[in-house]
């Protein structure tokens, strides 16, 4: 069974289930998400998606991390079946950082929207009901993590929170590198700001994506293109 939990530091959440749930999840991630000329003016939250699915698919194919799950097989089902099996079954598991999944929770559903107009019969497909849950899983760890009324708040943000084209994805490298320059307790009091400025285009958005612009226009190269002149940390502490 897939699961998302919030690390202990509070840095991000940890996506989390067996070779199965990780593989169902990324299949469904690339159909939503078309081709790479599909959706064109979406190509700067489709390479974010993507990014998040490079690290699921690399979770269950063992590069990540390995744990072991209780199973539900007691002795006394082993006992009275004469069935000799282990009673842990093997997860895998890989850490998002908290802006970067938030941000993927939203940009899925301009995904969604542009592919329940192609798809045929879409209330049948096999797709939509695991990025739907995906979505609801990292809002419900979120919800976990912030008080009711907060999160009150936080959901109709989301529900409301449309990206659009040419969203400047530039943005959340900066939210990611800011949040992660924060302390733990940090991390817990302004994690509903964070999560804030995701769903909604401020004036902090609107002059960062001017600046994006305004370095992208002189050369003619597409928004999503324009790199944040910033680096990660080699290691993160999660």
């Amino acid at each position: 069974m897939l699961t998302i939990t919030n690390t202990p530091l509070h840095t991000g959440v940890k996506i989390s289930g067996d070779y199965f749930d990780l593989d169902e999840l990324n299949q469904a991630i690339y159909h939503v998400v078309g081709d790479e000329e599909k959706y064109y003016d979406f190509a700067g939250p489709r390479m974010r998606i993507l990014g998040v699915s490079y690290e699921i698919r690399h979770a269950a194919q063992g590069d990540r991390n390995i744990e072991q799950v209780f199973n539900g097989l007691h002795e006394h089902a082993k006992k009275q079946h004469r069935f000799i099996a282990p009673d842990k079954n093997i997860y895998f598991s890989v850490e998002i950082l908290w802006p970067e999944i938030l941000f993927t929770a939203i940009a899925l559903k301009d995904f969604v929207r542009l592919y329940r107009k192609d798809a045929k019969n879409a209330e049948w497909d096999i797709y939509l009901p695991v990025i739907s849950r995906f979505q609801a899983l990292i809002l419900d760890c979120l919800h976990g993590q912030v008080e009711e009324q907060v999160y009150q708040t936080v959901v109709q943000a989301y529900t409301q929170a449309v990206l659009g084209e040419e969203y400047a994805v530039q943005y959340i490298d900066f939210l990611n590198l800011k949040y992660l320059g924060l302390s733990k307790s940090e991390r817990e009091k302004m994690l509903p700001a964070f999560a804030g400025k995701i769903a909604v285009q401020d004036a902090d958005y609107q002059t960062f994506r001017q600046q994006v612009l305004a370095a992208a226009n002189p050369s003619k190269m597409a928004l999503h293109e324009i790199r944040l002149q910033a680096d990660y940390p080699e290691k993160i502490e999660w």
